[in-house]
């Protein structure tokens, strides 16, 4: 099968499992997953599958994503904090979608090669930085949009929902009860904080103080 019929495949399913916003298709179907993953799994790029790319990490499979990206409900004017950049894949997805993203990773090497497919993508949108994702960032905040591809142990952390903005939309996993998980959505209003639980999920857990407190920044100054 051709890669053009791959990519059709996929982006068919995707649209079978409900995922309808067409920019968020559109930013699949033209972003190359292959570039995100390390040689040995070139050729199952455009499965919908979660492969492994080092740390003890994976790339989420692209219905994960595709539905993430989606629930954000993204503008192009919009500026988005993302906490775990892995392969950097969902924040490229995520690059196409809105104004500017600021991920953070706590795994270096992973952010070293995350950067260097950002720049060979030209994705010059995206800031980078090597850091603990429970505290965000706050030098940027606050951000319209923020999204976690890590789970939260039964709580939102603080420190990122004190950095969404008014009107602003998080998207996170989150343990419940048993350690089952699921996709939460919480907007934040002038009143508080309203939350939509959204679908079951497995995601590897969000650890608090993952590195030392003093941030290292890397990328594209904002």
């Amino acid at each position: 099968m051709s890669l053009q019929a791959r990519k059709i495949r996929l982006i068919m399913q995707l649209r079978r499992s409900g995922v309808t916003d067409t920019s968020v298709l559109g930013a699949i179907e033209r972003l190359p997953r292959e570039a995100f993953l390390p040689p040995a799994f070139h050729d199952q790029a455009w499965e919908d599958k979660a492969l492994p790319i080092g740390e003890g990490q994976t790339i989420s499979r692209p219905l994960v994503v595709a539905q993430m990206t989606q629930a954000l409900e993204l503008t192009d004017r919009q500026k988005v904090l993302e906490i775990g950049t892995g392969s950097g894949y969902q924040a490229a997805v995520l690059s196409r979608l809105c104004r500017r993203v600021y991920t953070v990773e706590r795994h270096r090497p992973l952010l070293r090669e995350a950067e260097a497919r950002f720049a060979a993508l030209r994705l010059h949108n995206i800031t980078t930085r090597h850091g603990d994702g429970m505290r965000g960032w706050r030098e940027q905040a606050p951000f319209d949009r923020i999204i976690v591809t890590a789970a939260a142990q039964r709580e939102i952390p603080e420190p990122l929902t004190n950095q969404l903005a008014v009107g602003g939309i998080m998207i996170l996993p989150m343990e419940g009860r048993g350690r089952a998980q699921s996709v939460w959505r919480v907007r934040r209003t002038e009143s508080g904080l309203e939350r939509e639980e959204l679908w079951p999920t497995r995601f590897v857990p969000l650890l608090p103080n993952a590195v030392p407190e003093a941030f290292s920044p890397a990328g594209a100054p904002a």
